[in-house]
């Protein structure tokens, strides 16, 4: 860990939320609904139970460290990307060392042609979930055909008493080129701020807690539209530098992983929560120790070949300080 985005207040009244994309965390069963080949035992990646629990326990490993320094607890949310299925959402918080923290999550199945969708991992000590459900992203390919994208996912819950309203992304890929797919995404943080129009009708001033892999930097024309909108904060922003980021391609950092804030969250009132910092969990033993890519992100896969490292993105969080 490099640095961190304001000083940390070491308090027992800390609570970490966080957010990492898992890297294409699937588990060994071929579904016939969706393009998950590969990561069977007979794809050409050569997906095996052995290699998934090994994932599984360094993704858990992983988990279970961000924030410890602070809090000396476990993330109180986390929002997960690239998970398959329910079914690996429950191994995750089933295997070592989560397996004995009260976890549960919500996650739906999207309409991802590879099948991966985002979930949303809380303690239930903390958080207790009034009403959830996934949000559309009805966008088009140039061709006029519907991009069969992930949700986006909405949870309304209560974190220690107070009422959030938590939004989980996982928005479309630059894969055709970043200019040539900005209307996706452009359309992605639209689709949000639609979605709160109907929020602030029923609640006043709503806490919004906005997470995910945005695959745009917190400077891109949707992320600042989104923003801008709805005057919100996000404290990322201060995190990106040529030197770090939370995933690496071709020698250059980005930061797509991101967590945004209403405004309401940098108030002090009694039995809220206050923002006090933010960061990238980028430690050592998720690095690439070595080579070319020392510092980057140990990932489980380069291409075809089988690295056995945590996931192509390092985890993001912020910490947010329950006034007593």
């Amino acid at each position: 860990m490099l640095f961190s985005f304001l000083k940390r207040n070491k308090d027992k009244h800390l609570y970490t939320i966080a957010f990492y994309n898992l890297e294409n965390l699937f588990d060994t069963e071929d579904d016939p609904d969706t393009l998950d080949d590969d990561f069977t035992p007979g794809g050409f990646k050569k997906w095996s139970k052995k290699r998934y629990k090994k994932k599984l326990y360094k993704l858990a490993r992983t988990i279970s460290d961000i924030g410890r320094e602070d809090t000396k607890s476990v993330p109180v949310l986390l929002g997960v990307a690239e998970v398959e299925n329910e079914g690996v959402v429950n191994d995750l918080i089933s295997a070592e060392p989560l397996r004995d923290t009260a976890y549960s999550f919500v996650h739906y199945d999207s309409p991802d042609e590879r099948g991966i969708d985002t979930a949303l991992i809380y303690h239930k000590d903390f958080f207790e979930v009034s009403y959830s459900e996934p949000i559309n992203l009805l966008v088009h390919n140039p061709d006029g055909e519907i991009d069969t994208t992930r949700d986006i996912l909405y949870v309304r819950g209560s974190l220690n008493g107070e009422e959030v309203h938590v939004f989980v992304n996982h928005w479309p890929s630059r894969r055709d080129g970043d200019m040539e797919t900005d209307y996706k995404r452009i359309k992605a943080a639209n689709t949000i701020l639609e979605y709160m129009v109907g929020i602030e009708k029923e609640y006043s001033d709503p806490n919004y807690i906005i997470m995910g892999d945005f695959n745009d930097g917190p400077k891109a024309k949707s992320i600042q539209d989104l923003v801008e909108a709805k005057s919100l904060y996000n404290p990322m922003e201060k995190l990106l530098t040529p030197d770090r980021g939370s995933a690496n391609y071709k020698n250059r950092w980005s930061l797509f992983d991101q967590i945004i804030l209403s405004h309401n969250f940098l108030n002090y009132e009694k039995g809220t929560h206050t923002f006090n910092s933010a960061d990238i969990f980028d430690e050592y033993f998720l690095t690439e120790f070595k080579g070319k890519y020392a510092g980057s992100p140990f990932r489980t896969y380069g291409g075809r070949k089988y690295l056995g490292g945590y996931s192509d993105h390092f985890p993001v969080y912020v910490q947010l300080k329950y006034n007593r």
